[in-house]
């Protein structure tokens, strides 16, 4: 995640807004899913991307490529082809030489494959610590963001395996978050000149450890789209919930997200389970495989798969702006 800068003068707490897009949505039976995501797996892409191997995976250096060979060689393992010539999209918006990691499964339906819906996560993060802490130097950045990354690499397997997706979907691995949202403000700007049929965005960002709250996780830009109320409807619980911290800290505009949200003006939100008091180590050398839950993260993606199978499928469009 954009650094956030916590130690803000006092700023408005937004309320909750008063016509809920969370609760006032029609009965739905939720899509049944029979898929399994594994722990196993979901520990395996974790623990490598946050392993000092990688060195805290900074745009542009050594670690950051190592992580983007690894995730092109997921995409190949698992049949999700590259959407351009090749998997990496070297980024125009950096000086030295960085890419992001992108794939995608075509959908089934003659006509809506056209339109896309985005699954993304930023691999890139803050590399070597000048000062350290306790003799660690490496920014590992296990919940910033490979938890992330983890948990889009397994919903591209889940749509590679079922190919159950009349929308086509494309898995986007950001570099450059840290830098200021450079890779997804560069592919953005790329798409758009292609007139790229873009239906919403799904971004996830820092889903390690889950929160001590009646939902399982808050959107940014809540009442920005029906996006929450409609991810709801689609998973049959009480997955999503609006998280007052996010409005004060005006989070929407801090990820990835916000890139396609300025030139596509369609629902492009972030997913998080980071609230600013369920993790201590943000941007910290202790942000590593160990401080994360592997089973509410297996969870987290299991739970929203119902979610983006119905954003790839819903016959017309059903996720839109309010405002």
């Amino acid at each position: 995640m954009k650094k956030v800068f916590l130690l803000l003068p006092f700023l408005f707490l937004c309320c909750k807004p008063t016509s809920s897009v969370v609760n006032e949505t029609a009965i739905r039976e939720p899509l049944s899913i029979t898929y399994k995501v594994k722990e196993n797996d979901v520990a395996k892409t974790l623990k490598y991307l946050a392993s000092d191997e990688l060195e805290g995976r900074e745009t542009g250096k050594a670690g950051m490529i190592k992580a983007a060979d690894y995730l092109e060689q997921f995409f190949i393992d698992n049949n999700v082809k590259p959407y351009f010539k090749s998997y990496r999209d070297t980024l125009s918006t950096f000086k030295e030489t960085a890419f992001n990691v992108v794939g995608f499964v075509e959908g089934s339906d003659p006509v809506l494959k056209n339109e896309f819906v985005l699954l993304s996560a930023h691999y890139d993060h803050i590399g070597i610590d000048k000062k350290g802490v306790n003799g660690d130097f490496i920014n590992n950045g296990a919940n910033d963001d490979a938890s992330g990354t983890t948990a889009v690499a397994e919903m591209a397997k889940y749509f590679s395996m079922t190919k159950n997706n009349k929308r086509s979907v494309l898995f986007v691995f950001f570099a450059g978050e840290e830098k200021g949202l450079l890779g997804s403000k560069h592919l953005a700007k790329k798409l758009k000149a292609q007139d790229f049929k873009l239906y919403a965005q799904f971004n996830i960002e820092m889903i390690g450890v889950p929160m001590k709250r009646d939902y399982l996780a808050y959107i940014t830009g809540f009442d920005k789209s029906n996006m929450a109320g409609k991810i709801n409807e689609y998973t049959g619980k009480n997955t999503i919930g609006f998280l007052p911290k996010e409005a004060e800290y005006k989070l929407f505009y801090r990820s990835d997200n916000y890139s396609f949200y300025e030139l596509f003006k369609v629902p492009c939100q972030s997913v998080s389970t980071f609230d600013f008091e369920n993790f201590e180590f943000y941007h910290h050398v202790s942000d590593d495989f160990k401080a994360m839950d592997i089973p509410h993260m297996t969870s987290f993606i299991q739970e929203l798969l119902p979610a983006v199978a119905e954003m790839a499928n819903s016959p017309t469009q059903e996720i839109i702006m309010l405002k």
